[in-house]
């Protein structure tokens, strides 16, 4: 048995489960789950359309590389959201969505001989310390606290960390905050990177996810452009169709950025295993070559904020995040206790901060007193799950 899966710790819904249990819901409240960050929204019917022509290319092997076709269509994307040009033969790689390829590409770059960092923000999505573990890494914790405005701050990390790291891994818009790096915390990263040598990753999963059509979340390639830095130097981008497209079960996303990563990477999932399947290859194209359906799924969201924040403000400490689908709220009382009685008298469930996060270099857990709050149900749903917030008293 690897010895390295004991290091790991218990996903946050297992954990969630546990503090659950026993628990009985509310008579005539039916249960609104507000704690998973699965989207709910319907499948594009082009794209539904384009899987039901193409069931005949599961009778083929998929290419790991994706078909030269879905890689120009991705490429055409960054170019219209970014302004990047993006070459698709060197520096685009299709994956089973960005949790696949947040999980391996570390496996690639990571020396586990050299027993390196990699720095993530606390709190965080788990497949990070997860992936940090298993590649034989060590995890440091950059708080996303209240007075570092609930981001990263890379230059708080010692420098005898940033001297043996290996990766930093960046959110934004950040899961859970919701908040976006602007152009001068993109300038600072790259600067970091040059000086010490550690790759970016940049996972952006949430990109597509915004409330104000003509001010879209700066990405780190358009940063990258603005900056003058079009090479990518040592910057990887993790990007996926599960949320911008409502399709997670499609497993599509892809990585993108220096060619002298990708091309590792890609002899890494050769031997993996891990091609895209062809008729989700072909549905992908589909998807990244149209923008009606991402205004609309961004139209509903907008109307779900709208409803539910002023609601959830009555009795939370919250704030609108810069992008992405959660609130990230301050809580009354502790976190765990909060959300089961949350699930016991009003049969909604929310997800305590303190699971999605870990005690940094100061011992704090800068998830604790907080819940993550994802508004991925239906609309009268997430209307519904705000009422009830707003009238849980403790």
């Amino acid at each position: 048995m690897n010895p390295e899966l004991k290091l790991t710790k218990p996903y946050p819904f297992t954990r969630l489960r546990a503090l659950l249990k026993g628990a009985k819901l509310p008579e005539g409240k039916p249960h609104i789950s507000l704690s998973l960050g699965e989207p709910r929204h319907a499948l594009p019917t082009d794209i539904a359309t384009c899987i039901k022509e193409n069931l005949k290319l599961l009778e083929k092997y998929p290419p790991t590389q994706g078909t030269p076709e879905l890689r120009e269509a991705i490429s055409n994307w960054l170019l219209r959201r970014t302004g990047a040009k993006v070459d698709p033969d060197t520096q685009i790689l299709p994956t089973n969505g960005s949790r696949e390829a947040l999980f391996s590409f570390p496996q690639v770059i990571i020396d586990r001989a050299d027993s390196p960092y990699v720095v993530m923000p606390d709190p965080f999505y788990q497949i990070y310390e997860g992936a940090t573990i298993l590649a034989g890494a060590k995890p440091w914790f950059a708080p996303c606290a209240a007075e570092n405005d609930f981001k990263m701050d890379i230059t708080k990390v010692p420098e005898e960390v940033l001297k043996n790291t290996a990766l930093v891994i960046v959110c934004s818009p950040n899961n859970p905050t919701g908040k976006v790096l602007n152009l001068e915390d993109w300038k600072v990263l790259f600067e970091m990177s040059e000086k010490y040598g550690f790759v970016i990753g940049s996972d952006e999963c949430y990109s597509e996810i915004y409330f104000d059509e003509s001010k879209p979340p700066l990405t780190s390639m358009e940063a990258a452009r603005k900056l003058g830095k079009e090479n990518f130097k040592n910057l990887i981008i993790f990007s996926s169709l599960s949320k911008r497209s409502n399709a997670p079960g499609m497993r599509s996303g892809f990585v993108a950025g220096d060619a002298d990563l990708i091309k590792p990477y890609l002899l890494y999932r050769t031997y993996h295993g891990s091609a895209m399947s062809g008729v989700f290859q072909k549905a992908s194209i589909v998807a990244w070559n149209d923008e009606k359906h991402v205004k609309e799924n961004r139209r509903l969201y907008r109307e779900k904020f709208e409803a539910a924040l002023p609601l959830i403000q009555e009795s939370l400490k919250v704030e609108m995040p810069d992008a992405a689908f959660y609130l990230w709220a301050k809580t009354p009382i502790d976190d765990q206790e909060y959300t089961r009685q949350l699930y016991e008298k009003e049969g909604v469930t929310v997800l305590p901060g303190s699971f999605l996060a870990r005690e940094d270099a100061q011992g704090k857990n800068p998830g604790t007193g907080y819940v993550r709050i994802a508004l991925v149900a239906t609309v009268p749903e997430v209307k519904e799950a705000a009422q009830r917030i707003a009238d849980f008293k403790i």
